[in-house]
């Protein structure tokens, strides 16, 4: 007989006790100190599980209402990366058509000679500022309106040991955070 159960999701402060038994480290021996390190270091960790994009539990899909004449848009300040992206014109209509943009870097966008260039856009640069934006090319014409929409994978939340937090990762990743840890 099995528990027929899926509830095993242990708190930020059991994963790092069970990090500290591993290296042999018992609870009466933990002290503040050691907590305080323990929290910075699970924040650690998931900046390197971020860095190992995609993860796909925070991928999440999002839309922009374009405006003609206007190539740059700010978005969420949480966003890693963009997966894929297309344009959507004819919105909500029988004639509804979506059309896949593609990413260029940096360089591509620095040598487009006009970056002015009016039209339906075709691809997009993703600048990973503190208050990251996406810059459309060519810039959004009135051949629309044109909706840009996106998958993007977002940062994890920062992880806390107090008040029984979880922390939000998906279940297989649970031994890896105990080990990065315990390492």
């Amino acid at each position: 007989v099995t528990s027929g159960t899926y509830n095993f999701n242990p708190t930020n402060g059991q994963l790092t006790l069970s990090a500290f038994a591993r290296i042999q480290i018992r609870a009466p021996s933990i002290r503040q100190e050691h907590m305080t390190n323990a929290q910075q270091e699970m924040n650690y960790l998931l900046v390197e599980l971020g860095n190992l994009q995609p993860n796909l539990w925070k991928v999440t899909q999002n839309s922009i209402n374009m405006v003609s004449g206007t190539a740059l848009y700010t978005i969420p300040s949480n966003t890693v990366m963009i997966l894929d992206a297309w344009i959507t014109t004819q919105s909500g209509t029988p004639s509804q058509f979506d059309r896949f943009i593609t990413p260029m870097s940096r360089s591509e966008y620095a040598s487009f000679a006009n970056k002015n260039t009016p039209g339906p856009p075709t691809q997009f640069w993703f600048d990973r500022l503190v208050s990251p934006t996406i810059t459309m090319y060519p810039v959004p014409d009135n051949s629309g309106p044109f909706i840009l929409n996106y998958f993007s994978c977002l940062r994890m939340q920062d992880a806390n040991l107090a008040s029984g937090e979880t922390m939000e990762i998906q279940y297989l990743f649970i031994d890896c955070i105990v080990a990065g840890l315990a390492h």
